[in-house]
């Protein structure tokens, strides 16, 4: 097993922040948030260049093709800081994609054989404005994948079926953005019914809300990994609340299903003038979490041993 990341396969990731956005190209999703831009080159490495410095190794960068993944700077700046980078293939909220796009048009078929090519023989460039063609020999690490409620809603389940028979074909992780427990049972029920091992689910931004605990219990259960990124994200809530939760998690037993990150956007990084930085984990939070009397162990796990298993490349 490997974790594949935009340089070539790594035994191991070390100290990892599982899911953040290092550059979003101009174009769709900037319509609809301007923050949703992450473009000037110098100041996203200036930002990584920051992170590698208080002792940050690798970083998973959670935006897939067709929707500004800019993958030719995240292969320079993994060159030029040494930070292990981990790219997706597969697809986000189509919402993110003109009207017009591929994404929106191809069948289950043919979007499988993308992500499958992505992950085994390339990366495809180019993609957000137009088809698959041209690719680097650089390879995507995991499928990521996006449901929210008019997906949820949606009968249509092609997108879906093609990012299962990617991971199944290839043994890649599959990290879901989901905005609600129930959209988080839907794809962790649906991957399982085909085949997708629990291990290789990875269920993002459930703890955007800290209503339902008792669903994080039983969704870990299940086997699946939960990454949560809503740290220093006050709009949801406090990072007090979110170390509740995270404690609650442990103290269950479930330290080794955990993974953090900040899911960063422009407003969210300091060199582009933004509030945190991806040296807000390590600086702020994760001390807080000891205040709270979680070990370094524990801490360990979230940020160095359960990144290296969840994002292996299996099979």
């Amino acid at each position: 097993m490997a974790i594949q990341t935009v340089l070539g396969p790594v035994s191991h990731l070390g100290f990892c922040h599982s899911h953040e956005h290092l550059f979003i190209a101009r174009g769709t999703p900037a319509l609809i948030n301007p923050v949703l831009v992450i473009d000037d080159y110098e100041l996203t490495k200036q930002e990584a260049l920051m992170f590698k410095e208080a002792g940050g190794e690798a970083i998973v960068d959670a935006q897939p093709l067709g929707c500004g993944r800019m993958e030719q700077e995240q292969i320079r700046l993994a060159q030029e800081t040494s930070l292990k980078l981990v790219l997706p293939t597969g697809f986000h909220k189509l919402s993110f994609y003109r009207p017009d796009h591929w994404i929106r048009t191809y069948d289950a078929r043919r979007l499988a054989d993308i992500f499958i090519h992505e992950l085994q023989t390339g990366m495809f460039v180019g993609t957000d404005e137009q088809e698959p063609g041209e690719y680097i020999e650089a390879r995507a690490g995991f499928v990521k994948v996006a449901i929210d409620q008019e997906r949820l809603m949606d009968r249509d389940r092609r997108w879906f079926e093609a990012s299962a028979e990617a991971s199944l074909a290839t043994g890649a992780p599959i990290m879901c953005h989901v905005e609600s427990s129930e959209q988080a049972w839907e794809l962790v029920r649906y991957y399982k019914s085909r085949g997708v091992p629990a291990e290789r689910i990875i269920i993002c931004h459930l703890d955007r809300s800290l209503d339902e605990p008792d669903q994080h219990l039983l969704i870990a259960e299940e086997g699946v990994y939960l990454e949560y990124d809503t740290i220093g994200r006050f709009k949801y809530h406090d990072d007090e609340g979110e170390a509740d939760l995270i404690v609650r998690m442990v103290n269950a037993g479930f330290s080794n299903r955990l993974l953090l990150g900040l899911d960063t956007t422009r407003a969210r990084l300091l060199a582009y003038q933004g509030e945190i930085g991806l040296t807000y984990l390590i600086r702020s939070f994760l001390p807080l979490l000891r205040q709270r009397g979680l070990s370094q162990a524990d801490i360990d796990r979230f940020m160095i041993h359960n990144p290296t298993r969840a994002f292996s490349i299996s099979g």
